[in-house]
């Protein structure tokens, strides 16, 4: 018995020397990857072969062509990008993250000066979370008073404090005199008291306690100016520039301005990177100070709109009624702002036709998930034979309705690499569009290593096998 496994153990070896020094051309299995598709079809097909598919699920043409020397890199850094507004087909590519709201600056003037929604606010903007992609505009860059929408980059600044480690939700926060002392809207602070983080952050939310985020504002910035200058900075790296900040509560102030482009960009940079902070902009009504305070939402649309999110109110008898409000249906998530509405009434009446208007016009395609399975290709003298060639992120476009069948899917992937692999290498890309125009670009990388095959490795490997045999 000992003499037979010992033959078949020389023969293993022999056979991996074979593998080690010839390629293989042996006819190859791989994956033809469909981006709805619950589960991936196999096809037996010789190495570099383009293959035709259709997607069955949303009858998109899908070409698979060979990796060339022209072959477009992918984009991760930068997006293909064609926007145009009120009702016209926006594309980007979603698979980055960026901070700025994208928009045709060749036809800002003209988007400027239309209202096809015949809004009575003077200034008004309708954008796609994820993208910024601007869906819907109205002098959106008139610099005007944001009363307490001013606190969205308020709050902004705290969740990247919690998320930072710098503070927690469990950090108790003193109240000072200057903050008791605010106007507006409050909880009644008492300088003697001290609240959570946690129930801070409920207040300003919820309520939009002024003295709540001054006292917020010291504890984070040393004091209220030092703050407001955090403010102003984090306003100039994401691109706010319409914006000027005076305070952080939002008061009436000279020169203490906002546009509604500037707040959907602040609101869009919340929402993406600190998500938990939904957790308490879409409470109704809630208490603090065991039960003695009593908290209602200033946002009338978390109760009465469906998908609702959020996301801050604000007025003041200069400032009239604004809003920038957030909700999400099916995969899409919309944030729309509203400022100077002439009654509370009109600003949630607007900030509704809005949203409305996202929801019934565009959808969001999802094309795949990151991590996602494409093609399992096969590894040339590698310890491994094959390698799983996955998405790198997420991919996905917003798409006006009823053009979903009509997208392209071109996948650019090699049958066969070789080793050595490494786990994220580029092994190819994908990407979608519609009538010529790309959509989406997501690279493909290798899911695992690959060894390359060497004296070490082909050793190591046999013994294994040989210790296998012995066992059995």
């Amino acid at each position: 018995m000992h003499k037979i496994k010992l033959s078949i153990s020389l023969l293993l070896i022999i056979a991996i020397l074979f593998s080690f020094t010839l390629p293989c051309f042996a006819e190859e299995t791989t994956y033809v990857w469909s981006s709805d598709a619950t589960s991936v079809n196999a096809q037996n097909t010789n190495k570099n072969t383009n293959t035709n598919m259709n997607n069955t699920s949303n009858n998109a043409k899908t070409n698979n062509i060979v990796k060339n020397s022209n072959a477009t890199n992918s984009t991760n850094t930068s997006s293909n990008t064609n926007n145009t507004t009120n009702g016209t087909t926006t594309t980007t590519n979603t698979n980055q993250t960026n901070n700025t709201i994208t928009t045709n600056a060749d036809n800002e003037e003209k988007q400027n000066s239309s209202n096809t929604l015949n809004l009575e606010s003077p200034s008004a903007i309708l954008i796609e979370q994820s993208t910024g992609q601007v869906l819907y505009e109205h002098n959106c860059h008139e610099p005007l008073r944001p009363a307490s929408v001013t606190k969205v980059m308020s709050i902004l600044l705290i969740m990247e404090a919690i998320d930072e480690g710098k503070i927690t939700l469990n950090d108790s926060v003193p109240c000072s005199e200057n903050s008791a002392s605010m106007g507006g809207s409050q909880i009644w602070l008492d300088p003697r008291e001290t609240l959570t983080v946690d129930q801070m952050l409920k207040a300003i939310c919820v309520a939009s306690a002024n003295d709540c985020v001054v006292a917020m504002a010291e504890y984070l910035g040393g004091s209220e100016e030092g703050f407001v200058q955090m403010m102003n900075d984090k306003a100039k790296e994401l691109g706010m520039k319409d914006t000027t900040f005076k305070n952080c509560h939002g008061l009436d102030e000279d020169g203490h301005v906002t546009s509604s482009f500037d707040i959907a960009l602040m609101s869009k940079e919340l929402l993406n990177n600190h998500p938990q902070i939904t957790e308490y902009t879409t409470i109704w009504t809630d208490s603090l100070r065991d039960g003695k305070s009593e908290l209602t939402n200033t946002n009338k649309l978390i109760r009465s709109y469906k998908g609702a999110t959020g996301l801050k109110t604000g007025s003041t008898g200069l400032a009239l009624y604004n809003l920038s409000a957030s909700a999400t249906r099916d995969d899409l998530s919309l944030i729309a702002v509203i400022m100077k509405a002439p009654s509370t009434k009109v600003r949630f009446a607007e900030a509704q036709k809005l949203l409305d208007y996202g929801f019934n016009t565009f959808s969001f395609k999802q094309f795949g998930k990151k991590d996602e399975v494409v093609k399992t290709i096969n590894v040339n003298k590698g310890v491994r034979s094959h390698v799983d060639a996955i998405l790198s992120g997420n991919s996905g476009t917003l798409i006006e309705k009823g053009k979903d069948k009509n997208i392209e899917q071109n996948l650019i992937l090699d049958d066969t690499v070789s080793a050595p692999v490494t786990a994220g290498q580029k092994l190819g890309q994908v990407s979608f569009s519609l009538d010529g125009q790309t959509l989406s670009t997501v690279d493909i990388v290798a899911k695992n290593d690959v060894e390359k095959m060497n004296l070490f490795t082909m050793s190591k490997k046999v013994v294994y096998s040989w210790i296998d045999l012995l066992r059995s």
